[in-house]
């Protein structure tokens, strides 16, 4: 029996204890979106009604140890859970533990929308969805930034300076000095801007986690790399130029300024932050993105993942070098 055999033989068990005895499971299709965990949409139908739900599943079902900052499939669901009510994102339906007929995964809702940068920046149906998109941001992330630490579930802590020495320790490995890189570590260790109080912070907040509809913002997905940290790496990763999708003349993901986001943003209950105070932040994470090319490059060059995609990624060291240089021009 095949993967899709199996996750069908047990997610009609599930139905039918959840659903009643007349729910079938239908349409179920793997997506390609997710690179660390599988991705399914399936349907539920039964007389007069039909869930359209999405199943997010660990690869066969089972966690191995990996080097990874992904918190894990139970976590992200209980994150999901927290933010029911506050943040635009799935709803939880229901979470199988590992051991399970199915693994370890869990159910949500699926929310139509579209998640392809190049579609939501470009195509005329969603002119509209960009009109409002940044003040839609802006109170999604003061929202996520307010959810009570006490209600969270076991999360790693991972400030600015946690953050740099990781990825320099990476990038020393590689024995590969690279002077854009040695420039960017520097100002950085030079200019570390004072702490604020720790939030939960996603972790990967940008076009292409994010669900857009012709109205905007429907839902904020992949909370894998979240953490307590400080909200500025949110409002930053945003802003980073690889995350413009080549509309660089606009900070804020491509499609607005960073002015009008954190106006929203303290409008919404964040605290209140210049666009000087995102700066070392945008420089943070354009560096540790091209670390990450690097990452990407040496997995393809070892043979580890000889995916054209990693050597596609791999070679985009050279643009984060360029972001930095302007970034840090800017600044001098």
């Amino acid at each position: 029996m095949g993967r899709h055999d199996e996750i069908l033989k047990g997610l009609q068990a599930w139905a039918g204890q959840f659903y009643g005895a007349d729910a079938t499971v239908e349409r179920l299709v793997r997506l390609s979106g997710g690179a660390s965990q599988e991705t399914w949409s399936l349907d539920v139908e039964r007389p007069g009604c039909v869930e359209e739900l999405i199943l997010r599943r660990v690869p066969g079902g089972v966690s191995v140890a990996r080097n990874s900052e992904a918190i894990g499939l139970g976590t992200e669901a209980k994150l999901l859970s927290c933010a029911d009510g506050t943040v635009p994102a799935p709803k939880v339906i229901q979470v199988f533990e590992p051991g399970s007929d199915i693994g370890e995964a869990f159910l949500m809702n699926r929310i139509p929308g579209q998640t392809i940068a190049r579609k939501i920046l470009r195509d005329d149906d969603y002119r509209i969805a960009r009109e409002k998109l940044t003040h839609q941001c802006g109170a999604a992330l003061a929202a996520i930034h307010a959810i009570p630490t006490a209600d969270l579930p076991d999360l790693p802590t991972s400030g600015g300076l946690d953050q740099l020495e990781k990825y320099e320790t990476i990038y020393r490995a590689f024995n590969l000095p690279r002077p854009v890189f040695e420039l960017a570590i520097a100002w950085l260790k030079s200019n570390v801007p004072s702490a604020v109080p720790p939030v939960l912070v996603h972790g990967d907040f940008r076009l292409g986690n994010l669900i857009v509809d012709s109205d905007g913002l429907a839902a904020v997905l992949d909370w894998e790399l979240a953490h307590l940290g400080d909200p500025r790496e949110d409002i930053a990763w945003l802003c980073v130029n690889s995350w413009r999708f080549g509309h660089s003349q606009n900070r804020v993901g491509g499609f607005g300024h960073l002015d009008n986001l954190l106006t929203t943003y303290e409008a919404s209950g964040g605290r209140k932050f210049s666009s000087d105070e995102i700066d070392w932040w945008e420089i943070l994470g354009s560096l540790k993105w091209g670390i990450m090319c690097m990452i990407m490059y040496e997995s393809f060059r070892s043979g580890a993942d000889p995916s054209v995609e990693r050597a596609a990624i791999g070679r985009r060291v050279s643009e984060t070098e360029i972001d930095l240089l302007n970034l840090l021009e800017q600044r001098a």
